[in-house]
């Protein structure tokens, strides 16, 4: 298979996973809740294929250097959910994302100027997550709105996150090996979930579901310090396979601890 075919093809499988993804996460959080969209959104459907490809070409050291790297801006994400949450509570769909894309792309571009060791990264999100948590706590118990759904409006959902990666991969070009690097990390499925939620349902209760991811994206940064831990030791593929799990795992306790917490 020539390189250039095999690019077009890790890009088609890539929009449509998550074009997909994020349109059935959208469902859920309208359907089911704030707690269960989150949930759903932060499983790594996003950074799972990208490490796949990446274990493809490349030793199981290049894939836990990456991890390392990885967790250190696992908290930039945290900073942009938090930005949103806050200025979503009484601003417009485009300030609110803005602003929520302007902070990740500082923190993002201030972390990636440092070399990341798993230990410090691991810290660093001790920090970041604990802070992150504290402020959105109380926007993160928002009743989901009744909304009615008609089939161009999925349509227009997989439409704008198709674009939005098309986009971000067009962009990659033109910004060199730093700046690939840095969008490489790129939060599309959370902005694709703002920009669809927050015309339908609001700034609030769209802003509810992406506080509750936080906890969430916590377990993914768990998970990435797995796969640096144990990608040399067992391998690339059961590493892998063990960082899904632990992702999952981290998740249904989360889902199991709010439902116990739940009035009824």
């Amino acid at each position: 298979m020539s390189p250039d075919f095999a690019f077009w093809i890790a890009l088609a499988t890539k929009m449509a996973v998550t074009a997909l993804f994020v349109s059935v996460t959208t469902i859920i959080a309208e359907r089911l809740g704030a707690v269960v969209g989150a949930l759903v959104a932060t499983l790594p459907v996003s950074a799972g294929p990208v490490y796949v490809f990446l274990a493809l070409d490349h030793d199981a050291a290049f894939i836990s250097a990456s991890a390392a790297a990885s967790l250190a801006l696992n908290a930039a994400t945290a900073i942009f959910l938090t930005t949103y949450v806050l200025i979503a509570q009484r601003h417009s769909l485009w300030l609110s994302v803005s602003a929520a894309l302007v902070a990740w792309l500082s923190t993002a571009l201030a972390l990636s100027a440092f070399h990341w060791t798993a230990s410090r990264g691991f810290v660093l999100n001790l920090v970041v997550f604990a802070s992150c948590f504290f402020i959105v706590r109380p926007f993160s118990r928002v009743r989901m709105p009744a909304t009615t759904q008609a089939w161009y409006d999925l349509v227009m959902r997989a439409g704008l996150v198709t674009v939005l990666v098309g986009v971000i991969v067009a962009l990659s070009f033109k910004l060199g090996a730093e700046g690939s690097g840095v969008l490489a990390v790129f939060p599309v499925i959370y902005t694709s979930i703002m920009l669809i939620l927050h015309r339908r349902i609001g700034g609030p209760a769209t802003a509810a579901v992406l506080a509750n991811a936080v906890p969430a994206l916590a377990g993914f940064g768990v998970a990435l310090l797995m796969l640096h831990l144990l990608a040399i030791p067992l391998g690339s593929a059961l590493a892998l396979a063990v960082a899904l799990g632990v992702s999952v795992a981290w998740n249904a306790g989360l889902y199991a601890t709010r439902h116990r917490e739940s009035p009824g």
